[in-house]
C-alpha cells in the first residue's frame, strides 16, 4: 500500500542561519493538495520547496502533486490509486502512516543541524518520537486550537442553540482522539501555532509559551478578480460551513439589526446544516438575505462583495480572511478567526458571539462609503504580506525556534 518516488535533492539555497541546506519530513496522513486542510498542507509544502528546501513528503495519497519535491511517499494508495481511510479503518489507516513515516526519519534525515521533522495531526506521535531521539527537531501543526477547548466551545455553542453536536464530526467530542492529540502535543518540540487565539487556547492549559511557535497561513495573490464596486447595494458575504461553530447564527442576527440590511444585501455561501437551517429559517427569510449554497469561485464571490462576515467560535487561522483581503473584501470577524488583519485599518474585529458590536461595525461602513473604501484599498494593498510564500519565512523561522529548543534541552541534560 506505500509507494515511494524519488526526484532526487533539491538544489536551493543554504537555510538562513545555518550552513547547509535545510530538509524536512513533511507527514501529512491525508490526500495532499485536496480541499481544505490538504490545501493548506499542499501550499506549505510547495513554497518550501520553492525556498530551496529539500522536502521529503510522507502523505496518505497526492490529489495534487508538488514539482520539485525530493521524495514522496503515500501510505494509502495502490497501483496509483487513492485508497480511502475507512477501506482499512480510520485508526489502522493513522497507525500505519505514523509508522511509515517514523521509520523513515532516519533514513532521510541524519540528525544533523539542518534537519526537521513537520507533522500533522493524528498521524504524529510516533514520528515525532522518532525524532526527538535522533536530536532532530519534530514541530507538530495545530490547524486548530487545543482539541479539548474546541470540543468544549463548540458544545457550548451547540447546547445554547438547542442542537445536539453532529456525530462523528472532527468538532464534537471524541475522547479517543483527544488522547491522541495529547500525545502528539507532548511528543513534538514545538507546535506551530497559526494565530494568537490557537497559542491562548495551549496557555490556558499550561502549556510552556516557548513551546508555541508562531507562524501562520496565506492565500494564493496572484491576478485576483477585479472587483464590482460601482453600481450594487453593501454587499456582505458569508463563505464557509453554515454549523454553528462558524457563526452565522450571530452573522445573520447583527445583518438583520444593521442600517445596512434596509438597502443592502447578505450573501450566504457554503452547506447548511439541516437542523441548524431551520433554527435559522426567520432569519434567512430575511428579504435582504440570499442563500447562495456551495461555490466554485470563492475569489469571485470575495471580490463582488464589501464585507466578510465570519463571527467563528473555534477556529485555527481562516484561509478566507486572507483571500478576503486580497480580493478587498474587508474582513469583519471574530477574535477565534485568526485573521492576520491591522485592527481598524484592513479589517475589524469584535468577540465571540457579540451580535452589538458586528452591527455596530456594519453600521459604520455603510454609512461611511469612504472609509470601507480605503480598508479595502488598504487590505489590497498588502497581498505580498498574505501570500504563502511570505507565510514560509514565518514557517522557517519557526523551525530555527525548533532547533534552538531541542539544543537547549540537550545542554540542559549534558
Amino acid at each position: 500500500m506505500v509507494s515511494e518516488s524519488r526526484h532526487g535533492s533539491v538544489g536551493g539555497g543554504p537555510r538562513p542561519g545555518g550552513g547547509g541546506v535545510l530538509a524536512v519530513l513533511y507527514s501529512f496522513p491525508f490526500a495532499l493538495g485536496s480541499p481544505g486542510i490538504g490545501w493548506t498542507a499542499w501550499n506549505q509544502a510547495n513554497e518550501l520547496v520553492r525556498a530551496g528546501v529539500e522536502v521529503h513528503i510522507v502523505a496518505a495519497s497526492i490529489a495534487k502533486p508538488i514539482e520539485g519535491a525530493a521524495s514522496v511517499r503515500t501510505t494509502l494508495t495502490v497501483r496509483g490509486r487513492r485508497v480511502p481511510h475507512r477501506v482499512i479503518g480510520r485508526d489502522r489507516a493513522m497507525r500505519l502512516h505514523d509508522a511509515v513515516a517514523a521509520g523513515l526519519v532516519g533514513r532521510l534525515l541524519d540528525g544533523g543541524a539542518d534537519d526537521v521533522v513537520h507533522a500533522w495531526p493524528l498521524a504524529s506521535a510516533r514520528t515525532l518520537r522518532a525524532a526527538r531521539r535522533r536530536g532532530i527537531p519534530g514541530v507538530r501543526e495545530v490547524p486548530n486550537t487545543h482539541t479539548a477547548h474546541a470540543y468544549e466551545v463548540v458544545a457550548r455553542e451547540y447546547a445554547t442553540l438547542g442542537l445536539e453536536p453532529r456525530r462523528g464530526e472532527s468538532h464534537t467530542v471524541d475522547t479517543r482522539r483527544l488522547a491522541t492529540e495529547q500525545d502528539e502535543y507532548t511528543a513534538a518540540a514545538g507546535l506551530l501555532v497559526p494565530s494568537e487565539a490557537v497559542a491562548g487556547s495551549f496557555l490556558e492549559r499550561g502549556f510552556d509559551d516557548d513551546r508555541l511557535l508562531r507562524h501562520r497561513y496565506g492565500c494564493t495573490v496572484a491576478a485576483p478578480p477585479a472587483r464590482a464596486d460601482g453600481g450594487r447595494p453593501f454587499t456582505a458575504v458569508f463563505l464557509g460551513r453554515g454549523s454553528p461553530r462558524k457563526g452565522l447564527h450571530t452573522a445573520l442576527r447583527a445583518w438583520t439589526a444593521s442600517r445596512a440590511a434596509a438597502d443592502g444585501r447578505f450573501l450566504v455561501y457554503g452547506l447548511l446544516d439541516e437542523d441548524y437551517a431551520a433554527i435559522l429559517a426567520p432569519l434567512l427569510a430575511h428579504p435582504s438575505v440570499e442563500v447562495r449554497g456551495v461555490t466554485a469561485e470563492p475569489m469571485s464571490v470575495l471580490a463582488s462583495a464589501d464585507v466578510l462576515l465570519l463571527p467563528t467560535v473555534e477556529e485555527g487561522s481562516a484561509l478566507v480572511t486572507y483571500e478576503a483581503q486580497v480580493a478587498g473584501c474587508v474582513p469583519l470577524v471574530s477574535t477565534a478567526a485568526g485573521a492576520v488583519i491591522d485592527e481598524g485599518v484592513t479589517g475589524m474585529t469584535h468577540g465571540v458571539g457579540d451580535v452589538d458590536a458586528l452591527t455596530a461595525q456594519l453600521d459604520l461602513l455603510a454609512d461611511r462609503p469612504e472609509l470601507l473604501a480605503a480598508m479595502s484599498s488598504a487590505a489590497m494593498a498588502r497581498a505580498d504580506e498574505l501570500s504563502w510564500a511570505a507565510a514560509t519565512q514565518a514557517t522557517l523561522a519557526a523551525y530555527r525556534e525548533a532547533a534552538r529548543l531541542v539544543r537547549r534541552s540537550s545542554d540542559a541534560a549534558a
